[in-house]
This record gives structure tokens, C-alpha cells and sequence, in this order.
């Protein structure tokens, strides 16, 4: 059967591509739909479905570009009901793609209208299953993000249909099937996903703690709901635009596509409650910014932050990118709702720098330099997650993870050094960002963060377990 994973490490999201005989689908789709369409085109395929798991809350998806590019149809499972044309199918229909069948299974737990489709070759022979965020590797979808849309849909509630969802949908098939779920490790839409994007469903039965066949229902929810962090605040808003609709991606790039002069910069900053956001990484931006501007940069998990840290979706922004990286930053930006770029600066930070202007800095150490003004005063905070902290962190070090900054700014003296660090300096820079829009001036962050941290003689609690580093 031939069916393509496309995988976004960014977003840590899978879209699906399948074709038959003339025909194709796409499965999950991110909102930049041209390469889906250049893949149909280059293979002489038409886009004839394009099929949703559920209505999802970490990425904005593109089945509605898709559809009005390709006249594809639209099919949601049962229960769904957006606010546009779509196929809502019955559990256990089945559609055709070429010599392909898609077989619906309502998968409620998730949220309501979570549906796994399952993959029939052209000789009726089953091949895999595309879970959506029913069943990850190695996990399962979190079921507390919908209460979040919908007040009475409880995660408790969810949980338990998940439970069912998982033991009469899901288990009883095949073990040789291939799993082909939405999201790997680094998505917030589960807990402790795999590495690995896809596996056998035979062999996710005897090694998904999910799926253990003694496990009882309560057992299931206990352990399911264990652990659960706050989810990020855009996931609502997210789900909302699946739901209702969105702006035209190409309509997105059209107004944010506008080249500013240093000097015209300047000017729409002052006139707008425009954010200024610098997409470079850690060490350039610490050598220099515009001031006021907040640092989330593109080599890491850049829309997930910016998803965290600004919480209002319809923020104005005006962008700083390196040349080049601009319309890559306007995508990731849309990936996640954040619609409303007004411009970027024409030249990058190097035109601003040239023409003058006021620029400010961050101070960055090196672990070894931290190791020296190592001491029971020094004020360090380490802004990982508290797993991370709770793993193993530097004596006298406080956790305020970086989703969580805004809430203890009072924690946070004015008047003394503060020293920051994360993982590796990613989380860290974007925290000195923050303070320092905020007026906070004594901000030191160290370079390469716990794990150039970890090699030094400064004293840490005793290793525990391993923590993935974000």
C-alpha cells in the first residue's frame, strides 16, 4: 500500500499522503497545503478526500485551503460538527480511494469525535491504522483538552470513553497493523510519547502501558490523568479555528509579507501594540537586539513557544528574522493561529544595527564562569519543566519553568543579579527576553545551560532518572 508519513519535527506532527490508482487523500494535514498539492500533481493524482482525526488543538489545519485549492472532500467522524460544508461519516463507513478503502472507527476519548481510520490494500488485505491522537507511540491522546472548549466534557468523562474506545476499537484488530498516529515525542497532546513514529499495533499491546489487557477501567483513568501538565493556552483557540474557519494562508502571507526599513520599523512599532519578535538564536540575540523585543528562535520548538509565551493569538507582531528565514517564521506563525504579522524588518538585525539605532544586549556566562561565582547567595533560577528539575538540578537553584514565568515575576528581585539557565539555552534566552521587556536589568544567562552545567563541580541533586530536554 503506499501511503507517505510526512513528518514536521517542529510541531512533532505527522500528515499522511495516500494515492491509488488516480487518486489520493491527505490525513491531518499541517496549513501549508502547497507541497501536498505538488505531490498529488507530481504523481497525476487528484485530491479526492481529505480526511480529520478530530478537530485539533496544537495546529491549525489545512483542510479547508486544501479543499478550496482542490475541490477535495472534507470527512470529520461522527459527532463532529464544524461550521462549514463537510462529510460527517457513520462509524464503520467505508470510502474509496482508487483501489484503496478507508474504513471509519469512532475513537471518542480524545474528544468526542476522535476517529482512527483503517487502511485497506487493493487486495482487502488491512495494512494500518491512522489513530490521529487515540493511540501514540507508546502513549495515548491526553482527554482534558476538550473541557477546555466544552465545560461538561470532563476529562474523567473523556478518559473513560477512551478506555472503551481503545479495548473495542482498537485492540481487537490485527497485530501486525501498522500504527500511524499524529504526533512523536516533543507534542503537548500526550505525555510520554516515543521517538518513534510509527510500529506494529501488536507490538503498541505489549508495550504501551495504555493497552494493558489486565488493566481496569479506573486503573486506566488513574493512570492516564497522573502527570497531566497544563496544556498550552492557544490549544483552545486552536480548536475554535478548525471548528469555525479560518483566513486564507495565502491571504495570512499576502499582509504579512511586508518588507520594513529600519526607520519604517521604528514607526509602525511606536504606532501599534505590535510585539517585536526576533526569530534569531540565543547567541546572536544576546550580542544584540531591538529593544523591547522578545526572543523565540527558530532552531528550536519555535511555535509551541510562541504558542506558551504570547497568549493573546491575535497579537500584533512584527517580526526579525535572519535574511531569508522570514517566510519560514510567517508559516510556523500561522501553523499555530498567530495571524496577525504587520511586516518584518528588511535586512534583518543587520540593518538596524547599521542605521544606528538603539540596540541592547544580554549577558551570557559560560557554565565554568557560573562555577566560579558558584555560592549559597547567588540568585539562579532554572526554568526547565519541573520533571526535568525534580531529575536532577544545581543546589540552591529554583524552578520556575518558562510556561509558568508570567505567574512569578514577584519571585523575581529587580534589584539583585539573577542568573538563568535551561537545558541547553533555548528556554533560558526567551525567559531573559521577557524580564528584560519587563525592565528587569541585572539578567545573566548561561550558555549551553544544565547539560555544560552538568559537567562542572558546581553541586546538583542526585541523578534520579533520565528527562527528555526540550
Amino acid at each position: 500500500m503506499k501511503i507517505e508519513q510526512i513528518y514536521t519535527g517542529c510541531l512533532a506532527h505527522a500528515a499522511y499522503y495516500i494515492e491509488s490508482n488516480g487518486e489520493a487523500a491527505i490525513f491531518d494535514p499541517l496549513r501549508e497545503v502547497d507541497d501536498y498539492v505538488a505531490r498529488a500533481a507530481r504523481a497525476g493524482a487528484k485530491i479526492k478526500y481529505v480526511f480529520e482525526t478530530h478537530f485539533h488543538a496544537d495546529f491549525v489545519s489545512g483542510h479547508l485551503d486544501l479543499r478550496n485549492k482542490t475541490g477535495a472532500k472534507i470527512v470529520f467522524g461522527p459527532t463532529a460538527m464544524p461550521s462549514y460544508d463537510a462529510i460527517i461519516a457513520e462509524d464503520g463507513e467505508v470510502f474509496k480511494v482508487g483501489d484503496y478503502s478507508v474504513k471509519v472507527l469512532h475513537t471518542p476519548g480524545h474528544t468526542m469525535e476522535s476517529t482512527t481510520y483503517l487502511l485497506i490494500d487493493e487486495k482487502g488485505a488491512e495494512h494500518g491504522i491512522i489513530t490521529g491522537d487515540t493511540l501514540f507511540i507508546g502513549d495515548v491522546g491526553r482527554p482534558d483538552l476538550a473541557q477546555h472548549v466544552i465545560a461538561n466534557l470532563t476529562e474523567d468523562k473523556l478518559a473513560r470513553l477512551l478506555y472503551k474506545s481503545l479495548r473495542e476499537k482498537i485492540m481487537p484488530l490485527p497485530d501486525n497493523l501498522i500504527v500511524y498516529p499524529n504526533h512523536g515525542a516533543g507534542s503537548a497532546c500526550g505525555k510520554m510519547m516515543s521517538k518513534e513514529t510509527t510500529d506494529t499495533l501488536g507490538n503498541q499491546k505489549r508495550t504501551n502501558y495504555a493497552l494493558r489487557p489486565d488493566m481496569t477501567e479506573d486503573e486506566f483513568v488513574k493512570e492516564l490523568l497522573t502527570g497531566l501538565t497544563a496544556p498550552p493556552g492557544y490549544f483552545p483557540n486552536n480548536v475554535l479555528m478548525n471548528i469555525k474557519g479560518y483566513t486564507s494562508l495565502d491571504d495570512v502571507m499576502t499582509k504579512a509579507k511586508k518588507p520594513l526599513l529600519p526607520e519604517e520599523f521604528e514607526m509602525v512599532a511606536n504606532a501599534t501594540r505590535a510585539l517585536v519578535l526576533d526569530t534569531r538564536n540565543a547567541e546572536d540575540f544576546a550580542k544584540g537586539y531591538i529593544p523591547n523585543s522578545i526572543n523565540i528562535g527558530l532552531d528550536g520548538s519555535f511555535a509551541m513557544w510562541v504558542g506558551e509565551m504570547i497568549k493573546d493569538i491575535n497579537q500584533e507582531i512584527l517580526l526579525v528574522a535572519n535574511p531569508g528565514d522570514e517566510e519560514q517564521a510567517l508559516i510556523r506563525l500561522s501553523r499555530v493561529g498567530y495571524d496577525n504579522t504587520i511586516g518584518y524588518l528588511k535586512g534583518g538585525f543587520g540593518a538596524w544595527k547599521d542605521s544606528g539605532k538603539e540596540i541592547e544586549t544580554v549577558k551570557r556566562i559560560d557554565a565554568d564562569e557560573l562555577a566560579k561565582q558558584y555560592n549559597q547567595h547567588l540568585l539562579l533560577f532554572d526554568v526547565r519543566k519541573k520533571s526535568e528539575y525534580d531529575s536532577e538540578h544545581v543546589i540552591g537553584a529554583k524552578n520556575i519553568p518558562l510556561n509558568e514565568l508570567y505567574r512569578h515575576l514577584a519571585e523575581i528581585p529587580k534589584d539583585r543579579e539573577v542568573v538563568l539557565h535551561c537545558a541547553g539555552g533555548y528556554r533560558s534566552m526567551l525567559a531573559a527576553s521577557i524580564l528584560k521587556q519587563l525592565g528587569y536589568e541585572n539578567i545573566t544567562d548561561v550558555r549551553g545551560g544544565f547539560q555544560e552545567i552538568a559537567h562542572t563541580g558546581i553541586p546538583k541533586t542526585d541523578y534520579v532518572c533520565p528527562t527528555t530536554l526540550l
